[in-house]
């Protein structure tokens, strides 16, 4: 009766061939970083095979990338650049960055609902951080294009948001959790940069370095 073949012994075994090493992208020769007054209804990608309004048709400079993201929904500030770890710093959440948003909701926020902003509120993916929330007079802003649609039998009021996360569509679940329905979102700030002199749909650029 034929014994079976034994197994090879592992120090027989070839080791197979080594991962590359990834190596890190040269950073690039001139540093661009650009603010964009995002309008609603326009995609943060630079194609669309639906033919939707993207970055496209605003800003025509090859080789600049989104740092984070702004909702098609969602309006105003969205910073771009070239720059490879600029971008990760700007949009790694562990950095930290202040995110500032102007948002109208449905409803009359309490000062209960305010507080429970400011402690951080349980959503379907855990709970957020603490926030910076506070009452907003309404803001002078551009018109939005489509208007937001009102149910006149309820009022509308603006809140100021200040959060350090980059969960997908944050606010709105934040304010949907106190039971303030966001109907219109505008970012105002990321850390340093913020919206001032800036109209719908223009770009600036500004130096490149956090």
């Amino acid at each position: 009766m034929s014994r079976p073949p034994r197994p090879a012994h592992p120090a027989s075994r070839r080791p197979g061939p080594a991962a590359p090493r990834r190596v890190p992208k040269a950073p690039p020769a001139e540093p661009r970083l650009l603010l964009f007054n995002k309008p609603f209804d326009v995609l943060t990608q630079f194609s669309d095979g639906e033919g939707r309004a993207t970055l496209k048709d605003y800003i025509p400079i090859p080789g600049i990338y989104p740092a984070g993201r702004l909702d098609r929904d969602s309006e105003g500030l969205l910073l771009l650049t070239n720059d490879g770890r600029l971008q990760a710093r700007i949009a790694d959440p562990k950095h930290k960055l202040a995110k500032t948003y102007w948002v109208q909701v449905e409803g009359e926020p309490s000062e209960e609902q305010l507080q429970r902003l400011r402690e951080g509120v349980e959503l379907n993916d855990g709970p957020t951080l603490p926030a910076e929330a506070r009452m907003l007079e309404e803001p002078q802003l551009w018109e939005r294009d489509p208007p937001v649609r009102f149910r006149k039998s309820v009022p509308t009021a603006w809140i100021e948001l200040v959060i350090r996360e980059g969960r997908n569509r944050q606010v709105r679940r934040m304010t949907a959790a106190v039971g303030l329905p966001t109907l219109r979102l505008v970012r105002v700030r990321i850390g340093p940069w913020s919206l001032d002199g800036l109209a719908l749909g223009e770009y600036r650029e500004v130096p490149a370095r956090l």
